[in-house]
């Protein structure tokens, strides 16, 4: 990093130019941050970004912001298939107010409260994420500062990402000067916004608690990210491949939506950039993601495997029953086991036909915020019909209820304070280098202490998602020299366990008997008798989100993903492209 600094300040000084004649050109002006502008648009989102050759901050952010957000703020519905004439009111048409602490490590900003906060508002929660600190010309001996942050619909998984900009001082008064934000891009299907203005905010500067460990955690987070290049760069590091880009998405009918792409190749992230509707959004690398059912795997599935290797395999037999409330059918929960529910098997549904009951009329279960009305919704409107075990049936709500059943079991185990999320944050998510951002989970009563959801909401980085394929692709369940997930339980998940590949799916999209379902994993069945030029059968196992999140886990250690919300889930062309950078069979 000296080095390209130095390189760039000798180029600099050979065209005329000094580093301080560096500013981003787009940004706000100190006139436009402290005037109340009404911004009839937004800004490229570029404007937000950290300039070349910036100049070191000046002054050091430590201490508490507080936003004061109003109605009138710039709003424009680019989708809205859910809410309608709801989408009039203002509450959706603005930041919530909130408060959140900083520290400052160099150039970074690094806040105090990285995962999901919870606001006072009805229609929003957030995450702020890492961002950065210079000096500028023109901005009055403040320093300047630019942060990614997502407003996050309250109970649900979608992600909207935007950034703000302010600038601040600790010497001088006024100590900040309003915040410049915008929200530009999303991964959600059925509401698309452009969301932008100018707020009013105060800045307390005094020492945080614990900064230092915050700082070192940052700087252990960032140490620890897998190598990231664009995808462009396979043609550079892999040119006898003669790799086709297009074939990543070449299937979809809206390539245009995917948020972001990209393949995990050899101990590197190849990834796309991060459009926007206002160009390439400035921290690409901190875009906050939504799991949406991928979180069925990332957090239920493995979940029930770690439980399998602490307290043993038997508790994927145990009768979820035991751990139900006293409520409708109860009696007739007598022999679903965790394994069933997480196998979408209970045999509790009103319709068998595909996601007939996920978007049925019964379906309240999924905007419930109330633990008593989830389980209660959960469990009433769906009788049991066939044996446990029998029959594929897709439900988030069976997801919902082994979490639940988890989460009691381990405070028979471990006491009442145990929490199921909290474990896996301690076993398995800091030992893999997950962003801190991702270390909180939607959970029901919109409280911190409510039982985690498990069906959905985690919010994930690119790094994340790569990470955990990772780890799971290796299929050995073990982190750091200790087996945390049940390794054969793990085999049965990646359909690497003979004669355990789950249950066929219904769902109407793929060829029919390909898509399987198994310990809240899928997996794809590439055969010779469809792909002729293939030399082997092999199983592809992949999460999958709503909208149209995949994330395939391949025999040859490479992992693709893709994040959109064209509700579009193929991903054929890009799994059989990958066997020019590593075969997908092994050599006869």
């Amino acid at each position: 990093m000296v080095i390209r600094r130095i390189s760039l300040k000798l180029l600099l000084v050979g065209m005329g130019l000094s580093i301080s004649a560096m500013v981003n050109a787009q940004a706000p002006s100190y006139n436009d941050l402290f005037s109340h502008v009404k911004l009839p648009s937004p800004m490229p989102d570029a404007a937000f970004g950290l300039p070349p050759g910036a100049r070191a901050p000046s002054q050091v952010l430590e201490g508490r912001l507080d936003l004061h957000p109003s109605p009138g703020d710039g709003f424009g519905t680019v989708v809205d298939t859910k809410y309608n004439s709801v989408r009039s009111e203002s509450g959706w048409k603005h930041l919530p107010p909130f408060s959140i602490d900083f520290v400052q490590d160099g150039n970074r900003i690094i806040p105090a409260q990285e995962g999901l906060i919870l606001t006072s508002s009805l229609e929003w929660n957030l995450i702020v994420g890492h961002g950065f600190a210079w000096d500028q010309p023109g901005d009055h001996e403040y320093t300047r500062v630019a942060l990614p942050f997502a407003l996050i619909e309250r109970n649900q998984n979608c992600v909207h990402n935007g950034e703000l900009t302010f600038l601040f001082s600790n010497t001088k008064q006024p100590a900040i000067s309003q915040v410049r934000y915008q929200i530009t891009q999303e991964t959600c299907d059925y509401m698309k916004i452009n969301m932008w203005g100018q707020v009013p905010a105060t800045y307390s500067h005094h020492s945080i608690a614990h900064a230092d460990e915050l700082k070192s955690s940052f700087q252990s987070e960032m140490e620890h990210r897998i190598p990231r290049k664009p995808l462009s760069d396979l043609a550079k590091d892999y040119p006898n491949a003669h790799f086709d880009l297009p074939a990543l998405l070449r299937e979809r009918k809206h390539p245009a939506d995917a948020t972001v792409y990209g393949l995990y190749v050899n101990g590197v992230n190849y990834a796309s950039g991060c459009p926007t509707r206002y160009g390439e959004y400035a921290f690409c690398d901190e875009m906050r993601l939504p799991s949406y059912s991928t979180a069925k795997s990332a957090f239920a599935g493995m979940a029930m495997m770690h439980l399998g290797e602490l307290f043993g395999p038997d508790v994927y037999s145990q009768k979820l029953k035991a751990y139900l409330p006293d409520v409708g059918q109860k009696n007739s929960w007598d022999a679903v086991a965790f394994t069933n529910v997480l196998d979408m098997s209970s045999g509790h549904f009103q319709n068998a036909g595909f996601e007939h009951d996920e978007n049925g009329p019964e379906m309240k279960f999924l905007v419930d915020e109330s633990l008593e009305d989830k389980l209660k919704d959960a469990l009433l409107p769906f009788p049991s019909k066939v044996p446990p075990g029998t029959i594929w049936d897709y439900q988030s709500h069976n997801t919902f209820l082994a979490t639940f059943g988890m989460q009691k079991m381990l405070k028979e185990k471990r006491g009442a304070d145990a929490d199921l999320f909290a474990l896996m944050v301690e076993d398995i998510y800091k030992p893999l280098q997950i962003s801190a951002g991702m270390m909180q989970t939607t959970r029901t009563d919109n409280s911190l202490h409510g039982s985690p959801a498990g069906f959905f909401g985690l919010f994930y980085i690119q790094d994340d998602v790569v990470k955990l394929a990772r780890f799971l692709n290796t299929g050995d369940g073990v982190l750091e020299g200790k087996t945390v997930l049940d390794p054969k339980r793990l085999r049965e998940s990646l359909f690497r366990e003979p004669g355990t590949t789950g249950l066929t799916t219904n769902d109407p999209r793929q060829v029919a008997d390909t898509v399987h379902y198994n310990h809240a994993f899928w997996g794809r069945h590439f055969t010779r008798l469809e792909y002729p030029q293939l030399s082997c059968d092999f199983w592809a196992p992949y999460m999958s989100g709503y909208g149209g999140i995949s994330i395939v886990m391949l025999p040859n250690g490479i992992t693709f993903y893709v994040f959109s919300d064209a509700d579009e889930f193929i991903f054929n062309d890009a799994v059989l492209e990958t066997n020019k950078l590593a075969p997908l069979c092994p050599a006869s």
